[in-house]
C-alpha cells in the first residue's frame, strides 16, 4: 500500500519520510502528468471565480461606500488578503504540502464570497471590505498552483510547467468577467443586492476548487519532490522561512526574480482596478466592461506558454526585459486613450500580456535561483511582496484618479519599471546564469 505524503510531515528520521519515495524515477512522468492535469481544472474553476466578481468590485465599493474615491479599496483589500495568507500558506505548505495550502485558500476565499454579500446587504463597508480580503485567498491558491507545477518539472522545462497551470486560467478568466452581469441579474427581486450576487457564484466555484484539490491533488508533488532530494536538502531547519529569507538574501538573481515579480504585479493591478471606473466616465455599460477586462485577462493567461517557451529557450533575463516594454507600451495606450473605448482595451490587452510575461519568467527565475529546500517558503515571500506592494498601489491608484486622473495614474504606473530594468541590465551582466548539468544552476544560492 502507497501512503499518500500529502497527509504527512516528511521530516527525515520519521517513518513517515520514506512515504514519497514510493514514487519512483520511472513513475515521474505519469505524476507530472496527472498533477498537472489536476492544477490545470483547479486553475480552471479559480479563474472563473475570481474575475466573476472583480469586475464589479469596484464598482460595488462605490455603491455602498457612496465615495468614487474609496472605490480601488475593495480590490485592495483583496490583494492585501492574498499578501496577508502568502507566508502562512506558505509555512503550512512547507510542513504539509501544496494540496493541505490549496485545499485552505479556496476555503478562505469562498468564505470571503459570503462576507462580501453580507457586507453589501447590510450596507457595511467594513464587511465588505473583510470579506474582499479574505476573497483574496483564492488568488493566493492560483498564484501558488504554478508553484506547484514547478515541484516536478525537469529544471529545462520549468518555466513551460509554470505557465500551463498559469494558461489554465483563461478557459474560466475570459469567461468570468463576461457572466458578472447575468450573475449580477439572477439575484434581482432577492434580498440579495445585484452587485453582490457574482460573489456568490464565486464562492460556491471556490468550492468545487478546494474539493478537486483534495480528492485528486496526490501524492502531494512538494513533499514527492522534496523525497527525491539530496539528503541535504531534506533538513527541517533549510526548510524554514528563515532559511527562505536567507536563501534570497543570497542570491542577486533571486532578488531580480522577487523584484519582476512584484513590480510587474503592481503596475499591473494599479492600472487595471481602476480601469472600469475610467470607462465608466466615458459612456460605457457592464456589458462593455466585461469585454475589455475579458481581453485583458486573455492577455494575461493566454499566451503564457509562449513566455514560458521563451524563458527556457532565450532565457529569464530576456522575458524579464520584454515584460517592462510590454507595460509601458500598455500605460502609454491606456493612458491616452480618453473616449476611445477600442484603444483602452489595446492597453488593457498589452497590460496583461506584460505581467504574464513577467510573471512566468520571473517565477522560473525565482525557483532556479534558491535550493530545493527553501523554494516553498521563497514562493511564499514572493506572493507577499508582490500582493502587498500591488495592494499598496490599488489603494493609491484611486486617490491618483480621483485627485489627478486616470492618464497620471498609467504615468506613475509606467515609471514603477525603471528600477525593474536597470536591476535586470545589471544582474544579467554582473551574474548571469551559469552553466548547468541537465538544465539546474551549478549554484542556486549564487
Amino acid at each position: 500500500m502507497t501512503t499518500d505524503p500529502a497527509c504527512t510531515d516528511a521530516t527525515p528520521g520519521t517513518p513517515s519520510a520514506a512515504a514519497p519515495a514510493a514514487v519512483t524515477p520511472e513513475e515521474l512522468p505519469a505524476l507530472r502528468r496527472r498533477t498537472s492535469a489536476v492544477l490545470i481544472g483547479s486553475q480552471i474553476l479559480g479563474g472563473l471565480g475570481v474575475p466573476i466578481a472583480i469586475a464589479l468590485a469596484p464598482v460595488l465599493a462605490t455603491e455602498v461606500s457612496g465615495s468614487e474615491s474609496m472605490s480601488g479599496l475593495a480590490p485592495t483589500a483583496s490583494v492585501t488578503g492574498t499578501a496577508l495568507l502568502s507566508l502562512p500558506l506558505a509555512a503550512l505548505m512547507t510542513r504539509r504540502g501544496r494540496r493541505a495550502g490549496l485545499v485552505l485558500a479556496y476555503l478562505i476565499g469562498a468564505f470571503g464570497g459570503g462576507l462580501v454579500v453580507l457586507g453589501a446587504a447590510l450596507d457595511s463597508f467594513p464587511v465588505l471590505l473583510l470579506g474582499m480580503a479574505c476573497f483574496g485567498a483564492a488568488s493566493s491558491a492560483n498564484l501558488q498552483a504554478r508553484f506547484a507545477a514547478a515541484d516536478l518539472a525537469e529544471p529545462d522545462h520549468r518555466a513551460r510547467a509554470i505557465s500551463t497551470v498559469v494558461w489554465a486560467t483563461t478557459i474560466g478568466a475570459v469567461l468570468g468577467p463576461n457572466l458578472a452581469a447575468p450573475a449580477s441579474r439572477s439575484f434581482a427581486g432577492s434580498s440579495i443586492p445585484e452587485l453582490a450576487g457574482p460573489f456568490l457564484w464565486a464562492a460556491a466555484i471556490f468550492l468545487l476548487a478546494a474539493l478537486l484539490v483534495g480528492v485528486l491533488l496526490r501524492p502531494d508533488p512538494l513533499l514527492t519532490a522534496r523525497a527525491l532530494a539530496a539528503p541535504s536538502e531534506q533538513r527541517a531547519e533549510a526548510r524554514s522561512l528563515r532559511a527562505g529569507f536567507a536563501a534570497v538574501a543570497a542570491s542577486p538573481r533571486a532578488r531580480l526574480a522577487l523584484v519582476t515579480v512584484a513590480v510587474s504585479h503592481t503596475a499591473m493591478v494599479s492600472i487595471m482596478v481602476m480601469t472600469p471606473v475610467d470607462l465608466g466616465h466615458h459612456g460605457a455599460d457592464l456589458e462593455l466592461v466585461g469585454l475589455v477586462i475579458s481581453g485583458h485577462i486573455a492577455g494575461m493567461y493566454a499566451f503564457s506558454p509562449v513566455w514560458g517557451w521563451l524563458a527556457d529557450r532565450v532565457g529569464r533575463f530576456s522575458v524579464i526585459g520584454l515584460s517592462a516594454g510590454l507595460i509601458a507600451l500598455a500605460a502609454l495606450l491606456a493612458g491616452t486613450a480618453g473616449p476611445d473605448h477600442g484603444r483602452t482595451a489595446a492597453g488593457l490587452f498589452l497590460l496583461g500580456l506584460g505581467w504574464s510575461a513577467g510573471l512566468v519568467s520571473g517565477s522560473a527565475l525565482l525557483t532556479d535561483s534558491v535550493p530545493q529546500a527553501a523554494r516553498a517558503a521563497v514562493q511564499g515571500l514572493a506572493d507577499l511582496t508582490s500582493s502587498a506592494c500591488a495592494g499598496l498601489g490599488g489603494a493609491a491608484a484611486g486617490l491618483i484618479v480621483a485627485q489627478a486622473s486616470y492618464g497620471w495614474l498609467n504615468v506613475i504606473g509606467a515609471s514603477l519599471l525603471l528600477p525593474m530594468a536597470g536591476l535586470a541590465l545589471f544582474t544579467a551582466r554582473r551574474h548571469p546564469v551559469p552553466k548547468t548539468r541537465g538544465g539546474e544552476p551549478e549554484d542556486p544560492a549564487s
